[in-house]
């Protein structure tokens, strides 16, 4: 599904949008943009929780998303919105407990996909990425793993529907 630009629009969500949310939109920016689709794709992040609004990630969030090249400096948190529904194709959560905030907020018309980012790593054998705000920085390591996991399934997922840049 693409909107009349040409474009995927993708929204990961989790409660704060300072942790698993930012740190899978700045995987999957950079993932998408070394696939050839970061031109085809509009990524964003948001909380199901005001709490955090305007603040930037989590700094042990961005110090191991850091190790691994990927840069969430420019990311603020934000609320998930009734408008969001309108604007993206997919809006993926981080756990089960965001996912049924959600659903609960879908409209009824919505045409794309609402579910969890590790829907698109089956082989993990895990449908959920932990909160790590009070684990340590091998929690933080851990779920950078699963989001990159879940990055590059739904790469897979969208370059079936969306040829990279340069291709008919």
């Amino acid at each position: 599904m693409t909107d009349d630009h040409g474009k995927t629009h993708v929204l990961f969500v989790c409660m704060g949008n300072i942790c698993r949310s930012p740190t899978a939109e700045a995987v999957f920016r950079l993932r998408a943009e070394r696939a050839g689709l970061g031109d085809r794709l509009v990524i964003d992040s948001a909380g199901t929780h005001g709490s955090h609004v305007g603040q930037p990630p989590d700094a042990r969030a961005i110090a191991a998303a850091r190790g691994r090249g990927y840069d969430l400096s420019g990311i603020r948190s934000r609320s998930l919105l009734q408008s969001d529904f309108e604007r993206f194709h997919y809006l993926l959560g981080m756990d089960n407990y965001n996912l049924h905030f959600m659903r609960a907020m879908t409209p009824a018309a919505f045409g794309g996909y609402v579910g969890r980012l590790l829907d698109f790593a089956p082989h993990l054998g895990v449908e959920e990425i932990d909160d790590p705000f009070f684990g340590g920085p091998q929690h933080f390591d851990e779920v950078l793993g699963q989001i990159e996991a879940g990055a590059d399934g739904l790469i897979a997922e969208i370059r079936k529907h969306v040829p990279a840049s340069g291709n008919p």
